[in-house]
């Protein structure tokens, strides 16, 4: 069975994509540590990021520092942490989280909640800034 990234790539479950090519996708977390909080993923799944070829992984980074900078440009933060943990979903994923201190990338904190429209909005903008 598929993971549910490789779902959410193939369009069966719906969610709000940032930014895509040929080999990667990025999509807001929908259970976000802050309002930005992207994922990013390769569209041919690998469970374990270290199990990617140096290449695909080299290309995997690369992509996400350039959301990473569309994100900037969108959301108010110092910076942009990054994080992979791995034993949430068998498929290899960065964290992209807009950080105002460190303890904002804290995986055991208290979400926030966005309604649909705000993840819209939030999406939209950062699309325009990716390039």
């Amino acid at each position: 069975m598929s993971s549910i990234f490789t779902r959410i790539i193939e369009g069966e479950i719906p969610a709000y994509r940032v930014a895509e090519n040929e080999k990667f996708y990025a999509f807001l977390d929908i259970n976000p540590l802050a309002q930005g909080h992207t994922l990013v993923v390769p569209k041919r799944e690998v469970d374990y990021i270290f199990d990617m070829n140096e290449e695909c992984l080299a290309e995997m980074v690369v992509f996400a520092k350039h959301v990473a900078h569309a994100i900037e440009k969108v959301v108010k933060c110092k910076r942009i942490g990054v994080a992979v943990i791995g034993l949430e979903v068998p498929h290899a994923h960065i964290h992209l989280i807009p950080l105002n201190q460190e303890s904002d990338i804290c995986f055991s904190r208290k979400r926030i909640s966005l309604r649909p429209e705000e993840f819209s909005t939030l999406a939209n903008r950062i699309i325009a800034e990716f390039k």
